[in-house]
């Protein structure tokens, strides 16, 4: 694989246009067509099947202090999502993953949120035919982000529950990580209308379904339960049923009807963009004792142990 890299990239990126607001864009770096660029240089053409359709699939992975979480899983679902959807890019997986390496060590950041994508890309002839189509690899790094702040996480998120329904998943697979949020978004939308800071949608059948970006769970009587239907299976979420399964706590995907949610003893979401974030209000109702609870605790506590687990973790290779 041959990249360019233009002389300022050898630290940290000093690119500043001076028709561009630096403001605008996170400080971090990307890549794309063979180079790694400051994040406020990566530009997608208006005529990529990506931006005209949503076109497109991506995985987001966490590097935690230089270390990156469950990399590997990541990289399983981001190649299948291409399988799946019949893209192609010119790299084998160890070459995506010397590039996910190489964003972050130009960006500096030792705790960072790191994206690949596949977009369709478009044709040179503008053929309509999805088969003419150059699929395009992108991926970048920029500071790590969570769903929920500090002040959340310490005293749980509220969450307000849409009538609004998921895409179905005999339309778009939900299994393949994609950009059709407007749903989610609506979603969205309804719950900050009704005072509350997050989202939870429904699916076909009228149970439970995800969030925008993120998976939900409840505890009962000490077991666990998250949707199993019309949802992505999130990395965080199976790392949730694989510290289950190493403490020996009950754990099931199945159906969840709306009404279980208030009535749960505890419930949290799960998200590469935060890890396991405590929910102490959902709509008008106090979850449990309205504070974060003791299984909440301890699963995020073995998650963010993880992070130092050689088993669970890949170093990055700074610069």
């Amino acid at each position: 694989m041959t990249v360019a890299t233009t002389e300022p990239m050898v630290g940290v990126p000093e690119v500043e246009p001076s028709h561009k607001d630096m403001r605008r864009y996170p400080h971090g770096v990307a890549f794309m067509d063979g180079q790694y660029l400051p994040m406020s240089e990566a530009k997608v053409s208006v005529l990529d099947w990506g931006f005209l359709h949503s076109d497109a699939t991506y995985d987001t992975v966490h590097v935690w202090e230089g270390r990156f979480f469950r990399l590997d899983l990541h990289l399983d679902r981001f190649f299948r999502g291409m399988e799946r959807l019949r893209m192609k890019v010119p790299y084998e997986r160890d070459e995506v993953e010397r590039i996910l390496s190489n964003c972050v060590a130009l960006s500096g950041h030792k705790s960072a949120y790191v994206e690949m994508i596949c977009t369709r890309g478009g044709s040179p002839t503008f053929s309509r035919d999805p088969r003419d189509a150059e699929n395009r690899l992108i991926a970048f790094a920029v500071p790590f982000g969570s769903v929920a702040n500090k002040e959340q996480l310490e005293r749980g998120l509220h969450v307000g529950v849409s009538e609004t329904v998921r895409i179905p998943p005999n339309s778009v697979d939900p299994t393949i990580k994609n950009y059709h949020w407007l749903d989610l978004v609506k979603g969205l939308f309804d719950a900050y209308d009704a005072g509350a800071e997050t989202a939870l949608i429904m699916d076909t059948n009228g149970n439970i379904a995800e969030g925008p970006g993120f998976n939900v769970f409840t505890v009962k009587n000490g077991q666990l339960k998250t949707p199993a239907f019309g949802v992505l299976p999130g990395i965080t979420r199976q790392t949730v049923f694989d510290l289950c399964k190493e403490i020996g706590v009950a754990v099931a995907a199945a159906d969840l009807p709306r009404e279980e949610l208030s009535q749960a003893d505890e419930v949290f979401i799960t998200s590469t963009a935060g890890g396991i974030m405590p929910v102490t209000r959902i709509d008008s109702s106090t979850v449990g004792t309205g504070k974060v609870g003791p299984v909440t605790r301890q699963l995020t506590d073995l998650y963010w142990q993880k992070h130092f687990d050689k088993g669970w973790s890949t170093p990055v290779a700074y610069l």
